[in-house]
């Protein structure tokens, strides 16, 4: 089983959302509250199964049985407490266990009112005083919490710590790797918790944990316990500040957490990024006339998509790479219209339901979608109010879906031993968001009018909706480009509804619509902006205007310029005087100076300079005078000692010292000061120790200081929250603009990385038809000349290079080893990578407009759905044929190979006929040999094999599609090669001369047909392009002076060298370099990649770095991670080889350095010609 374990995901989309919503499986287990009779306790013991979501068939006599033991427990709360019950049946902790003991399931939290309390509540009820449930009570308030929630774990805020009792408490020690306050005393409450500074370890762990996939069964079975909790968990916290003695602080529900929308209470007050998972949709999936129907909703986005007609292969290809926060299974799926014929009989729906048995779900009935928002505001509490925005986008001509055998054969899904598309799709570096939007393409591939260039002639109007257009522009642009700032949408608009959005975060939001300003601005990039429009609409199912756009992230970007302190920015130093440590303003300061622009709280800054310079006066004039008469003191060792400190834990600076006070008080400096001092004390009134002092005055003026700090913090908080106001009215701005920023990322590094790979883009072409449907090609069929497997790296020259033709149905032999399943996985990745808009490993390619393509591999049997391998093979081929079209690609590898020769060829045989039948292209696979003597009834099926040529008196593979047939399977070489014994080998040798040498054949033919066809050449595509040098324009990026002058230099260097070069020509015109800026939070084109190119770098202390490189994105990279570097500017300029370009990069610095320059590198001025002496440029081109 194939299981993906992503993380960082990202958001909501239609198009998108199959895999951006559905990125792995918690493997929960289906549960619907069956229970075993060991599984009930004590009050329960009546109660045997609950069906469905009507928890409670049969409420008579488990409510007379319930009520005897519990007459206070709500009727309505009692499948809440089965709920938990079972869950905790599985804890297998010994600590856990031990809690489980002391429960009681009389009420929601579990806890037993004979046991003692502890140290609980400390505010108004003793120590080991028993467990109060009364109104006013924490416990009482903390059930009452409980009610709003009741499958939720409840974390309380008391003080210092969240704190969670009874049935939470076991859970948190049991998931989140807490230990259990008290000890195991058992005469207290189960509880357990956190400090305040790692409650969001805790949730993380808990929610983690809870979706794991493991190795070891009895771990997975943990985890589909969680699957079922949903590792949901309700977050209490208490009004901070003062209040009077022995009254409660007021607490309120402050958030939920739960896996993929993390709990973000408070994150607006702290300067820090936050690991935000990728949401989890709630799945529905229901059945109509049309096919199977997926149905999902993001909690967090409130919006909900659905697609429809999908086949039974291609829902659990979902499934099995869907990460889920719940799955409701809709009635339809159980009977038919007729209700005569249930699920998972006769093979219907078969495998659907051998997929869901194995997760936990529940079932839902009335209209499907209606219905499961409405399950949805019940799950996570939400008002009846709430709406949930439809992003579904209707999408004609869509290639369907792949199949699982598919996306798995060719690594499209990542997969032990096969080979990972994605991962030759895009460097190394480019990982995240961008990553997973390629992946979603490749499985669920877009619409032709996506992924091809179409130009529709509407009047004088040409509409272009194109990713592949898009990508061949990127790869012509020489510009600088942006770094593209992925920002998760979920993320995005979560913190921006919550008002929790920091400085940190509007920065990002800043450099994201800046980066589409930047675009918008550039001629070259303009053009790139316009084409991803269309590409960002399916993708987040808004429908935004280009104008619109660009004026709505110019007003975002003013907006937050106006509020925000940018990066670099530095208007609010950190208050500083000579006698209070610095570390104490820092750290008090720190917390607010900074977020926003000084004018918009100017007076509370003034105020808080105003009480710090009172803080430090009060400081100089009371504890000054000890120090100086401690330092005037001369005294052997154990003399006085003391020094103004700052008392971090305690926010204070006070006097620490000891063996000050004099034995004889005689009127000395310092002994007035010296009387005014008193024992500092805490926050509540306890001796700090016996060497902390201060005075009354100090006190004074820190209270003052804390005062004007907290309301310059407030102030801050609500400048930041009202600027998330501000901008909720934006938030379909933001969300279509960080989107088309991650598809930019991924469609650059893409085509960078087929650049790199040599890789080219393929021609897309339609299918004629007879059905009156036009055709934008005058042929059909697919031509993909030099086809390398993917997986290898052509520009390594290790890749054996096949033309392929194919109009029509191939059928295919060839020894074992000689590349049949490799040609079928490279034509596939090769077919799919067209439709989808991408670069092939190929030199030329005409792809059709498949509407599916298939791939079959080998099968392997499934003990679990009691089916042999072969029944497996006959289901998955049963599922092609079904949804193969006369449009459609279909790759069989090695067909029937599971069952006994004779039969296993005739099914073969059939399932060519019909393929031929239908029309498609495709490639059958075989050593079936019998296939050829059977009376097919085909008319445009074509024989081709896998080459092998005669070297040395053995036969070996050359890898080759040749015509022909091919009957030499190498087995006895294979074997041998494999390392089988020497005499099994020859024993079978002897069989088979015994056998087969005299003309007895199994399959019931003898005649051995001579493998015929030649090899067709190849075809060279390349060629020579010559262009004189010439300058494109300037610079769209304002230079510093500094950089005006070394290109105005650097240029007449260069020209005069060239000039030196093309003397051999006769031409009275300069050679004209062409200077492309790279700014900070830029980086290259991939029209550098594999160019030769000389750079300078501008560090920040006005160094230069002269350089050279053929992989100028990579060298930007390597020095923008050195320390100091990130916003270091270059400049530079492609040249035609290295050796011209490590002869101009010396005499830059030699030239730069005699001007009087700052260099870093001037050893590479010592650098010779590199044998460039005797070289000409004729033919040669400067872009």
């Amino acid at each position: 089983m194939y299981w993906l374990a992503t993380r960082n995901a990202v958001v909501s989309i239609p198009r998108w959302r199959s895999l951006a919503l559905l990125l792995r499986s918690p493997l929960p287990k289906y549960t619907s509250f069956n229970l075993s009779p060991l599984l009930l306790g004590r009050e329960f013991g009546q109660i045997h199964c609950f069906k469905n979501d009507k928890i409670l068939r049969g409420t008579s006599k488990v409510t007379r049985k319930f009520k005897a033991t519990n007459k206070g427990l709500d009727e309505k709360n009692v499948p809440h407490i089965v709920w938990w019950k079972e869950r905790l049946q599985l804890c297998r902790k010994h600590s856990t266990l031990n809690l489980i003991q002391r429960l009681v399931y009389s009420n929601l939290l579990g806890v037993d009112d004979n046991l003692k309390n502890g140290s609980f509540d400390l505010c108004i009820q003793p120590k080991d005083r028993k467990v109060s449930l009364k109104e006013g009570s924490l416990n009482s308030e903390i059930l009452q919490f409980k009610s709003k929630f009741p499958r939720e774990v409840l974390l309380c805020r008391v003080g210092d710590f969240y704190e969670a009792i009874g049935i939470d408490a076991c859970i948190l020690v049991e998931y989140a790797g807490l230990n259990p306050f008290g000890g195991l005393r058992s005469d207290s409450i189960p509880r357990a918790g956190c400090p305040v500074v790692n409650l969001r370890q805790t949730l993380d762990d808990l929610t983690r944990n809870g979706f794991s996939v493991v190795s070891t069964m009895n771990v997975v079975i943990l985890m589909h316990l969680l699957a079922g909790l949903t590792s949901l968990a309700c977050i209490v916290e208490e009004v901070q500040g003062p209040t009077q003695a022995r009254s409660r602080k007021g607490r309120f529900i402050s958030g939920h957490a739960h896996p993929g929308s993390p709990y973000v209470f408070g994150l607006v007050g702290v300067d820090h990024d936050l690991d935000f998972p990728e949401p989890m949709p709630v799945v529905g999936i229901s059945h109509s006339a049309r096919g199977y129907c997926l149905t999902l909703v993001l909690e967090t986005m409130k919006t909900y998509s659905s697609e429809d007609g999908l086949t039974e292969e291609a829902l659990v290809t979902k499934l099995r790479t869907c990460r889920y926060h719940h799955l409701f299974l809709h009635s339809s799926l159980r009977d038919n219209a007729s209700g005569t014929r249930r699920w998972g009989e006769f093979g219907a729906g078969g495998l659907l339901w051998g997929e869901c048995t194995a997760r936990h779900f529940e079932w839902f009935e009335g209209n499907p979608m209606t219905n499961l928002l409405y399950k949805v505001k019940e799950l996570y509490g939400l008002e009846d109010e709430v709406t949930f925005r439809n992003v579904t986008v209707p999408s004609e001509n869509r290639p369907r879906s792949l199949h699982l055998g598919t996306a798995t054969q060719i690594g499209a899904i990542s997969t032990e031993g096969i080979p990972c598309l994605l991962k030759v799709l895009l460097p190394s570096n480019c990982t995240g968001l961008p990553a997973l939007y390629i992946r979603d393409l490749l499985l669920n591939p877009p619409a032709y009018e996506i992924a091809s260039t179409i130009q529709v002639k509407l009047g004088c109007s040409i509409t272009v909706v194109s990713i592949s257009a898009t990508c061949k522009l990127m790869s012509s642009i020489k510009c600088s480009i942006p770094e593209f700032t992925c920002v998760s949408p979920a993320k995005l608009v979560k913190l921006l509804e919550l008002r929790e959005t920091n400085r940190i975060e509007f920065c990002r939001l800043k450099n994201v619509v800046d980066e589409i300003l930047h675009m918008h601005k550039n001629t070259d990039l303009k053009e790139i902006l316009e084409l991803l429009m269309d590409p960002t609409w399916v993708a987040t199912g808004l429908k935004i205007e280009y104008e619109t756009l660009v004026n709505e992230c110019d007003w975002v970007s003013e907006r937050i310029g106006q509020m925000i302190s940018l990066d670099g920015e530095n208007d609010q130093p950190t208050s500083s005087y000579a006698n209070v440590p610095h570390e104490f303003f820092e750290d008090m300061e720190s917390s607010w100076k900074g977020r926003v622009k000084k004018i918009h709280i100017e007076e509370e800054v003034a105020e808080v300079e105003r009480a710090a310079e009172a803080l430090s006066l009060a400081v100089t004039e009371d504890f000054l005078p000890i120090i100086l008469r401690i330092k005037a003191t001369s005294a052997p060792l154990g003399g006085p000692k003391g020094e103004i400190s700052y008392a971090r834990e305690h926010d204070a600076v006070w006097f620490k010292g000891k063996r000050f006070t004099p034995s004889v008080w005689g009127g000395t400096p310092g002994e007035e000061q010296i009387k005014q001092l008193k024992s500092a004390l805490d926050s509540k009134g306890r001796k700090v120790g016996e060497e902390w002092f201060t005075t009354m005055k100090v006190e004074g003026a820190l209270t003052s200081y804390h005062d004007a700090g907290a309301k310059a913090k407030a102030r801050v908080l609500e400048l930041l929250r009202g600027l998330s106001t501000e901008l909720q009215s934006k938030i379909n701005i933001l969300v279509f603009a960080s989107m088309l920023l991650v598809i930019a990322k991924a469609l650059f590094a893409h085509v960078g990385e087929g650049r790199r790979r040599k890789w080219v883009f393929p021609t897309l072409t339609g299918f004629n038809s007879s059905k009156g449907v036009e055709s934008m090609d005058e042929t059909k069929g697919m031509k993909i000349i030099g086809l390398t497997p993917y997986w290898f790296d052509v520009s390594e020259g290790c890749a054996v290079q096949n033309t392929v033709d194919m109009r029509s149905l191939f059928l295919l032999t060839g020894p074992n080893g000689g590349g049949k399943s490799s040609l079928l996985r490279s034509i596939c990745a090769a077919a799919l990578l067209g439709i989808c808009g991408f670069m092939v490993s190929a030199e030329s390619a005409f792809i059709p407009q498949f509407d599916s393509i298939m791939l079959h591999m080998k099968s392997y049997d499934s003990p679990a759905d009691g089916k042999s391998s072969f029944q497996v093979e006959m289901s998955e081929l049963r599922s092609i044929i079904n949804g193969t079209t006369s449009r459609s690609l279909v790759l069989v590898d090695e067909i029937c190979r599971g069952t006994e020769t004779e039969k296993g060829t005739c099914i073969a045989g059939s399932i060519v006929e019909r393929l031929d039948e239908i029309g498609c292209l495709g490639i059958i696979s075989t050593h079936l040999h019998g296939i050829f003597a059977l009376p097919l009834n085909t008319k445009n099926t074509i024989y081709k094999a896998m080459g092998t040529e005669f070297i040395d008196g053995q036969t070996k593979p050359t890898w080759k599609l040749v015509d022909g047939i091919c009957r030499e399977s190498l087995a006895f070489e294979t074997a041998k090669k494999e390392g089988v014994a020497v005499a099994v080998i020859q024993r079978a040798e002897e069989l088979y001369s015994s056998v087969y040498a005299k003309g007895v054949s199994l399959e019931g033919f003898n005649k051995r047909v001579d493998q015929v066809g030649s090899e067709r050449d190849k075809l060279q595509s390349s060629r020579a392009q010559p262009v004189s040098l010439s300058n494109k324009g300037k610079p769209t990026n304002k230079m510093d002076v500094l950089q005006k002058e070394v290109e105005s230099i650097v240029t007449l260097i260069c020209q005069k060298k060239l000039m030196e070069l093309y003397k051999q020509r006769n031409t009275s015109e300069l050679p004209v370099l062409h200077f492309v800026a790279i700014a900070a939070r830029e980086q290259p084109p991939p029209s550098t990649i594999g160019a030769s190119c000389v750079y300078v770098m501008f560090r920040p202390d006005k160094k230069l770095y002269i350089g050279e490189t053929d992989d100028l994105d990579g060298r930007v990279r390597a020095h923008r991670s050195k320390d100091g570097m990130q916003n270091a500017s270059f400049l530079y300029f492609i040249v035609p080889g290295k050796s011209i370009a490590r002869l101009l990069e010396t005499l830059i610095i030699n030239q730069l350095l005699s001007q009087g320059f700052s260099l870093t590198n001037l050893a590479d001025g010592k650098h010779q010609n590199f044998g460039t002496s005797n070289l000409s440029l004729g033919g040669v081109t400067v872009p």
